[in-house]
């Protein structure tokens, strides 16, 4: 007995002593290059998926990097696909700006048009699905409210929620289709982050929706939240700024450890300044964070305190595979991330 107490103490005191993973330096190899203008990637099993300007998208093999791409027009529109999605069976791309037009896999290895819209001020900037079933875009301003169309049957139809069951807008609020990442969905909760810094957040697949206002600067149309991520249903974090002031790093970061209800700032007037991407590190328990921008990449070990510039390198979006591990995408190219 007093043999195991030894080995139990002395166990409890070496894991104390473990240190977590911390990076120093970030290599980066390019598995798909092409002139395009790449904001939106999901990996899909053994796949990335990814959409882009020119009516391009495709897949890439992560484990033999070869990749298959096509285009999709529509009559003689040319879309830009900044947004994507993925269910277990299906794959889902939507463009920006007049006419909206949402695809899904169709027969034939095809893509099918699910749902079209047009008219001044449509502009889809992301979408997610909460299970197979349903599924979540949101678009700017409309007639008075944030543009958000739904699907509960694995997508093949979408509605649009009027702007009688949202809160109210804000003029020229939107949000920025800039990574495919102003989006989180956990379960049943969604978030949604608005280029006027205010957090939509749904508890119930988008039937009832609450705000809060975050702190982040806004003032400006290029200014506001560009990105956030989730790490569970309570640990949150927000990232912004202004691409055409790039090294302003004034409120530009945020955090909510109560659901999105509340918000404070991170690294306040310290790196990084904007960034267009944020997301959690798998299997750091919500410390390690890396943001992207067509500025470098950022990471951070303690939850965003405290940041480190780990590469020039630059990107629109990123997704974790593991914990060392990601891919992300930009202008003109896919990379693999290796974080050492």
């Amino acid at each position: 007995m007093r043999y195991t107490l030894l080995v139990i103490i002395f166990m409890v005191s070496c894991s104390n002593n473990v240190k977590p993973v911390s990076f120093t330096s970030v290599a980066v190899n390019d598995i798909y290059t092409d002139s395009l203008s790449i904001r939106a990637i999901e990996i899909m099993g053994n796949s990335l998926a990814f959409a882009a300007n020119k009516g391009t998208f495709g897949t890439v093999d992560l484990n033999t990097t070869k990749v298959r791409s096509n285009i999709e027009k529509y009559h003689t529109i040319i879309p830009e696909f900044r947004a994507i999605a993925h269910t277990s069976t299906d794959f889902f791309m939507l463009s920006v700006g007049t006419p909206a037009l949402l695809y899904k896999t169709g027969e034939n290895g095809r893509m099918e048009l699910v749902y079209k819209e047009e008219g001044d001020g449509v502009f889809y900037d992301a979408m997610t699905f909460l299970n197979d079933k349903d599924g979540i875009a949101i678009g700017d301003s409309v007639e008075g409210c944030l543009s958000i169309i739904i699907t509960s049957d694995g997508g093949t139809t979408w509605s649009k929620l009027p702007c009688s069951e949202l809160p109210k807008g804000i003029d020229g609020e939107g949000a920025f289709a800039a990574s495919n990442t102003n989006i989180v969905t956990i379960a049943n909760e969604i978030w949604i982050a608005t280029t006027s810094g205010r957090i939509f957040h749904s508890t119930d697949k988008g039937k009832k929706w609450s705000i809060s206002q975050t702190s982040l600067r806004s003032a400006e149309p290029t200014e506001g939240i560009y990105s956030i991520a989730f790490y569970d249903n309570n640990l949150g974090v927000a990232i912004g700024g202004d691409y055409t002031n790039p090294d302003n790093a004034i409120a530009n970061k945020a955090i909510t450890k109560d659901g999105g209800e509340t918000w404070q700032l991170l690294a306040d007037g310290n790196i990084p300044a904007y960034k267009s991407c944020i997301q959690f590190i798998p299997g750091t328990k919500g410390n390690g964070l890396v943001a992207v921008g067509f500025n470098g990449i950022s990471y951070s070990p303690d939850m965003g305190v405290n940041w480190q510039e780990l590469s020039e390198e630059s990107f629109y979006t990123i997704r974790f595979q593991n914990d060392s591990v990601a891919y992300a995408a930009g202008k003109n190219r896919i990379s693999k991330l290796v974080f050492r």
